[in-house]
């Protein structure tokens, strides 16, 4: 696939809007109340919140790899929709594979077959992604072409991105100790900033990462951090807010990731060349990407 059918594929996958599903009107995004002084002796631990935060990504990098679940929850009309997704992650490589699981109809009729995600730098590879791409083939996505930077696109947000999102924190509190899977966590709210993310993060994040901060609603980024002892996420609650292209109104997004089992042999292959859909992804009929 050559570059403008690379670039072709990502603007097509934008235009069905999340993973194809519909996202009506949602609440306005929960704010978190952040300052710089915490309690507890600022970080539970004697150090700074802030500063933890923003070393988050780092610490995930020194420790390998992990598995992961996440969950996408949305506002669509009366009801919340949530789209769940489970995997590994190599933070080292950044490479990343999440099967991803649509909601079931409403009359409780599972519509959608689970979508194989495979996160790389810049890029997003989707199997089972489409009405009219064929089974074997993937779909390919440049993440800087998306006006959300993949933060919600792909109904799962990259785990490593996400953490780099923390690279921006502006403000955070140590909120107190407590459990996540049964392992020990400080508990950090606080708000992050993409436009400071983009300056802060590595090369490979900086587009999607200012794509996302001005393709939002906002650049602020409410959160709930909770990090292990030895300063790894555990548990990440982003809050995004984007605009619905067709009411204007703001569509709240909260994202969930879970991180465990650290050091878990991880191996991702991407497509090859041959494998990767080139031709229109039929549309699902309602544009709603963020920012549209």
């Amino acid at each position: 696939m050559d570059r403008r059918q690379h670039r072709r594929s990502g603007r097509t996958v934008v235009a069905v809007g999340i993973l194809g599903i519909t996202v009506g009107l949602g609440a306005a995004t929960t704010g978190c109340s952040a300052s710089g002084v915490a309690a507890e002796g600022v970080s539970g631990a004697g150090g700074d919140p802030v500063a933890a935060l923003r070393q988050a990504a780092g610490t995930l990098r020194g420790a390998g790899s992990s598995k992961a679940t996440t969950s996408m929850e949305m506002a669509t009309g009366g009801t919340r929709v949530t789209i769940r997704g489970k995997g590994v992650y190599d933070y080292r490589r950044r490479l990343g594979q999440l099967t991803v699981v649509l909601p079931e109809d409403p009359a409780g009729t599972a519509e959608h077959r689970p979508i194989t995600e495979l996160l790389a730098p810049g890029a997003l590879f989707m199997k089972n992604r489409g009405a009219g791409v064929p089974a074997d083939k993937w779909v390919q996505v440049e993440t800087a072409t998306l006006s959300d930077g993949n933060l919600v696109t792909g109904g799962a947000t990259d785990p490593y991105t996400a953490a780099e999102v923390l690279r921006g924190t502006r403000t955070a509190t140590y909120v107190g100790r407590t459990e996540v899977g049964g392992t020990q966590v400080r508990h950090y709210r606080g708000t992050a900033d993409l436009s400071r993310a983009a300056k802060s993060v590595s090369a490979d994040d900086k587009a999607p990462l200012r794509a996302a901060a001005k393709g939002f609603a906002t650049a602020e980024v409410p959160f709930d951090a909770y990090l292990d002892d030895r300063g790894r996420i555990r548990k990440l609650r982003q809050h995004f807010s984007f605009v619905n292209g067709r009411s204007k109104t703001a569509v709240a997004v909260a994202s969930i990731t879970l991180l465990y089992d650290f050091g878990t042999p991880v191996d991702v292959r991407l497509p090859s060349p041959k494998d990767i859909y080139a031709g229109r992804i039929a549309d699902s009929g309602t544009e709603n990407r963020p920012g549209h």
